[in-house]
Formats: C-alpha cells, structure tokens, sequence
C-alpha cells in the first residue's frame, strides 16, 4: 500500500482501543486521483459497538478497509490509523496478518465471495485457529471449528463443518463467517454490511449472533450499514458518513432523536418505519450524492439541502462539538439555528402532497388477476445420461388470491418461499400445471397465442436491479419503446408516447437519448417504470422495486408508484421481503412460506393483528429506526433456515420452525405433525393455522 504520512499529524498515545486521525485515502484515475474518504476521525473503546451509517459511496467500506490494511497497493492513505496506541499504518503485511484475526477481525458482505469454494467450512475455521496457534493440533483446531459453529447457531455443527460453502444458505453462510471472525478472540470486529442480502428473519438470527460473538469475547464492534433500523437496535455510538467524511456523530439516542445534520435528518425522514408505515407520505431526500473526483468548493450536500445558503456553496463546515459533549457533533454551518428549535427538524423538509382529486382515475371495483390453487412442482433428477428423478421441488404449491382494481397486492416471505416462480407464472400467460389463472375475468388457459400477445399490454413487469434490466447499449427512448415496437406502434406514436411516459415518472423528456449508466440509480428504476407504464397497462407486477436502492431514493420511487396509482387506476402485484416497504404501499397483503400463502388479508389487520405464527415473527424480526422502540420490543427469533422445497414435510411445513408449537400441548402438536392446516377466517384475515387463536401465547 502506497502511503503518505502527514507530519502535522504524528502518531501520540490514545486511550481508545481503536483510534482513527484524520484519515484520508485517494485512488489515482487517468482523470484525476478519487479522495474516497477525506479527513475521517472516531475511536472505538473496549467493548463499544459503533455503527457507521450513509448512503452507497460515502466511503464506509473504504475506511475500515484501510483499517484492515486491505485497500489495493495503488491506494494513498494519509492520517493515521492506531490500534492498542500503536500506528498500523506503515507496518509490513506480515505484521498486519499477525493482528488480523487475533486483534482485529472483519465480517464481509458477501460470505460466498470471501469463503473459499474448494474448502470445507470447518477447514477454513480450524485454517483461522492455526495460523495464530502454531501448537494447536489438527484434531483440537476441528474440535475448536465445530463448537465455534455451535456458538453463532449452526444446527448439526459436526456434519456441518465437513460440507463446503454451497451446501450452506446464506444466512448459514454469514453464521460461519462470524465463526471465523471470532475464532481467535478479537478485540475488534468490522461487520461490513454483514445483513444487507439477507431476509429479516435471518437478519434478526446473525445480529443476535453478532451480539452474542460481541459478549463472549468482549470485543468492541465497528457495524457499516445503510439500515438505521440495525443500528437502532445494536450501537452505542453512531458516526453518520457522507460524500468521504463523518457528518454527524453521537451516541445513538442523541442522533435519533435530535439530529443536527440535514443530511441526517433527512436520512431518517425517507425511511418508512414499520410502527408509522401506510399512514403518512414518505419524504424523499432528493439529488444524489456528488462524484468524489470533482467535488465542488463549500459543503458537498448544498446541493440537496434545504436550507443551504449562499456560504454553504463556499464554505465546508468543519465537524463542530455540540454543547458540552464532544462526542456529539455535526457538521453543518446552521446546526446552532437547528439544536435551538429556530430551524424545526419535522419542517426541514416538506412532506409531498397527495394527487389532487381531480387527477385521480375513476376506478370501477373488478377483480383484475385473480390466481386460484396455482401449482408449479420442478422434477429432481440426478445422472448425466440416463436422467432419473429423485424427488420434486415444490416451489409454488396451491396458491390463491386475488388484485381489486386500483388496489396493490403485498407478496411477502422469506428468499427460497416461492414469490418470484409465482410471478413468473403469471407473466408467462401459459396454462399453468394446476390451478388457474384469471387476467381481466379471462382464464389464460383457454387463450389463443394472438389473444395472449394482445393481453401482454395489460400485465407489464419492473424488475428488481434496474441496471441490470436495462440494455446498456441502447439509449433510453429506445428502451421505453421497446414493447411499442413489440406491439407494432408507428414509430412518430412510439416517440410521442415515451415522452409522455417519462414526463409521468418524473423525468426530463429531453433525457430520452441518454444512456442507463449515465442516471442515478433511483433515475434509472424510474425508467423501468416508465418502459412498464408505456402500453398503458392495468396490472403492473413490481419485483423487489426498492431493494436495491438506498433508503434516501426509496421513498420518492415508493411515492411515485402510489401516485401513478391514483392518477391511472393501476392494480400493483407488489413482490419484496422489507415489510416495512409493503405496509407503506399495499392495501391487501400475502404472507407466503414454502410455496404456500399461510396469511393473507387486509393491510391493517395483517400488520397490527397477526394470527399466522409466522407472520408474528416476521414482523417481530423487521428493524425499527427508533432506538426506545427497539431496546424494549420482543423479537421472536426463528430457530434454523427455510427448509428446502425438496423435503417432504407432513402436517402443517412450518412446525419445524414454530415458536407456536412449542408452547402447545401435546395432542395439539400431534395434529401439527399430522394434519396439514388449510386457510380459515381468523379475526379479519384467512390463515392457515391450527392454533391461530393461541398466538398471543408467543407475546
């Protein structure tokens, strides 16, 4: 690693267990050098959790990778980096592989990219135990691996740790990462994003891992994420991170409820919170972030602020202290106008206003896509040659519900449940292996090829990675246009139409001979929009729309979907696993595990009167971005992972998971274990559970 050493800044001693002055790291570029983290200073004490918040680019992963000595040889680091009262910065890589992993260990974001494939999971922790214990034994390092896996939760560690990263699902995946973080006791653990593609059940199951690691061996914690929930619930302190520097930091109740950064305080007003969701507009923080090779003079988030002024654009505040404390701080040239009440934080930003009535669609109550008992069962086969099955994977199995026009259904469950093969089936407009389905009252089985062609205008589709699903090499009017081109539109209607369209997701018109990669990632989900709204549809299914996107983006995508629905009479198949999201937008909601839709019903009920077990413990699972909420709510942590679609479970399939059954007696567990519970009105929603009037018992 190329390094430079300010001689401002020497190296003195510190109290902290990890200490970071004024650190800076560029990447040369042919177009000049890229500052990713510019002047960043915190420490972490002996067993503090700090969480380091901000939106993609900021520079979170990039400074704490310069703490791991993990940053690329091309990479100029200045500052300094002290751990324990010594620099790490300068020392040889064979010293820093000596501290890594004994002092100061990190959890990925990807666990796959960072286990190696043609390794068993147990050889890669006993590899952990054995570089830093040159007279550990072979079999007392394995005996080690496996009761590490037993610690963060793996079920069966001792056949578990003979079987390679592929067999494992991803929360199983993360689990054995955190196992090689702590292998060695550190004193400090970097969780990188560690929950960002993982379900919220899961998530749930590795943030009480990391609490648990956290405790055993009294190590402090560095969490980067984009998830203010998360921190909520876990940090001490908070450092809020935007464009390569700390904006705002404080303990975790200060920054919560009294930010002082506009940057944070808007952070937290885009948010949709699980407790508040569906009866307020989202406020979205508008703009992006600005490109760290050309930043311009003044505070970098003048340009997306709402209350900068004309020294803003000239002037970068400096982190100021805030009051007494000094480890509350923000850096803002109008914090004292915002701490003193005479700028308001609930005013800081205005809440959008809802469509006008008389822009609104006039909607006639009809039902629009009805799905009755839809089956999609996949043979299991083994052999190259002479294929022979082995069982079936029952990926969506005997499915119903049904979309009312103007009205947006929320397909929820965890990954590996059965939400994306259900859509597809719907897509595919074919007769399905069972079941049927029903697309403006007609049954897509008995269609015509024509009739179905002409009925694919009236069901379009935004996927989840809008860079992904747009063509790269087409600029975005041709993209738009694209199902005009498929249907045979003139190509002077194409043209007109894709102005309209783009003009109706919020986009410059003139935009249209862009190309995908030069738009944000929020402009670029809105063209998705855009391409599904061009043929004027009446269904649109929306695959994990929001997911890949930042939380400051999300919200003004979310508020544009409800207002295409007012404006268009739009009926939304809305698919996603942030439940937070799916109360915000939806009006009826399907609960779905292992193929199955096990509650479904109005929003309301679905959300403030759960009666599946499994919907409890979802909701349970979901993070709230307020501190008191989350220090004194229960959370019902669910034992294990998603069982594969392949076992054949008899009686009701969430028994090996339920909370529920545990608390029964036994001729109520007996009928768990021999009778498969079939959906049943409970309270105002249908659930299929034997003892849906018993789960208050799980409280």
């Amino acid at each position: 690693m190329a390094r430079q050493r300010q001689a401002a800044a020497p190296s003195g001693p510190s109290q902290h267990l990890l200490e970071v002055r004024d650190l800076s790291v560029s990447f040369p570029q042919p177009g000049g050098a890229v500052t990713a983290v510019r002047g960043v200073s915190y420490h972490v004490d002996k067993g503090e959790f700090l969480g380091i918040v901000g939106e993609s680019g900021s520079g979170k992963s990039v400074s704490s990778l310069a703490v791991m000595g993990l940053l690329p040889s091309s990479a100029q680091v200045s500052g300094d980096i002290l751990f324990e009262g010594r620099s790490l910065l300068g020392r040889s890589d064979k010293e820093l592989s000596r501290l890594r992993g004994e002092g100061i260990a990190i959890i990925f974001q990807d666990p796959l990219s960072a286990l190696t494939p043609v390794y068993t999971i147990g050889t890669q922790i006993a590899e952990a135990l054995s570089l830093h214990d040159k007279s550990l034994s072979r079999a007392a390092a394995h005996a080690r691996a496996v009761e590490l896996l037993k610690v963060v939760g793996i079920p069966n560690p001792q056949r578990r740790a003979q079987a390679f990263p592929h067999e494992f699902s991803g929360g199983m995946r993360q689990r054995a990462m955190i196992a090689i973080a702590i292998a060695n006791n550190p004193r400090l653990i970097i969780a990188d994003e560690p929950t960002t593609a993982l379900d919220v059940t899961i998530q749930a199951q590795i943030l009480e891992v990391l609490q648990t690691a956290k405790d055993l061996t009294g190590a402090a914690v560095v969490l980067i994420t984009h998830d203010l929930g998360v921190v909520a619930g876990n940090a001490d302190r908070i450092a809020v991170m935007y464009a390569g520097r700390i904006v705002e930091t404080g303990t975790v109740d200060e920054v919560f409820h009294a930010p002082s950064m506009p940057y944070t305080i808007g952070l937290l007003r885009s948010m949709p919170n699980l407790a508040t969701a569906g009866h307020t507009r989202l406020v979205p923080l508008e703009g992006r972030p600005p490109l760290l090779s050309n930043l311009s003079p003044g505070c970098p988030f003048a340009p997306r602020c709402p209350i900068a002024v004309d020294a803003c654009r000239t002037i970068e505040p400096p982190l100021t202290a805030l009051g007494k404390d000094p480890l509350n701080s923000a850096a803002c040239l109008r914090v004292d106008e915002i701490v003193s009440g005479a700028l308001k934080r609930g005013e800081l930003y205005p809440v959008p206003a809802p469509v006008a009535a008389a822009e609104r669609a006039r909607i006639v109550p009809a039902s629009v896509l009805a799905v009755e008992g839809l089956v999609r069962h996949f043979p299991l086969t083994k052999g190259a040659v002479f294929k022979q099955s082995v069982g079936t994977v029952r990926a969506v199995d005997g499915v119903s519900f049904d979309i009312r026009s103007g009205q947006t259904l929320g397909l929820v469950g965890e990954s590996g449940c059965g939400k994306s093969t259900t859509i597809m089936e719907i897509l595919e407009l074919a007769r399905p292996q069972a079941g049927r389905i029903t697309v403006n009252g007609r049954d897509v089985a008995a269609m015509t090829r024509t009739e179905r062609r002409a009925l694919r205008r009236d069901i379009q589709v935004v996927f989840q990675d809008p860079m992904a699903s747009l063509d790269p090499r087409l600029p975005v009017q041709d993209i738009v246009a694209e199902p005009l081109t498929v249907h045979g539109v003139p190509a002077k209607a194409r043209l007109q139409k894709v102005r309209e369209v783009l003009e109706l997701v919020g986009l410059d018109a003139s935009m249209a001979a862009r190309y995908p990669h030069e738009f944000s990632g929020g402009q670029r989900q809105r063209i998705g929009i855009a391409r599904a709204l061009v043929t004027d549809p009446k269904i649109v299914v929306l695959d994990e729309p929001v997911s890949a996107l930042d939380v400051s983006i999300q919200a003004g995508v979310i508020n544009l979907l409800e207002d295409l629905q007012e404006r268009l009479g739009l009926s939304y198949l809305f698919v996603a696993h942030d439940l937070a999201v799916v109360r915000q937008i939806a009006d009826t909601v399907a609960v779905m595990y292992l193929g199955r839709i096990v509650e479904s019903g109005p929003s309301e009920s679905i959300f403030d009167n759960p009666a599946h077990p499994y919907t409890r413990a979802l909701l349970s699972a979901v993070p709230v971005p307020d501190p008191t909420v989350e220090r004194n709510r229960r959370r019902i942590i669910l034992e294990g992972d998603l069982p594969s679609p392949t076992e054949d479970i008899t009686g009701c399939n969430f028994r090996t998971r339920c909370p529920l059954y545990q608390l029964m007696d036994g001729p109520a567990q007996e009928r768990c274990r021999t009778d498969d519970p079939v959906r049943r009105p409970v309270n105002a929603s249908s659930v299929a559970c034997h003892h849906a009037e018993h789960v208050d018992l799980m409280s």
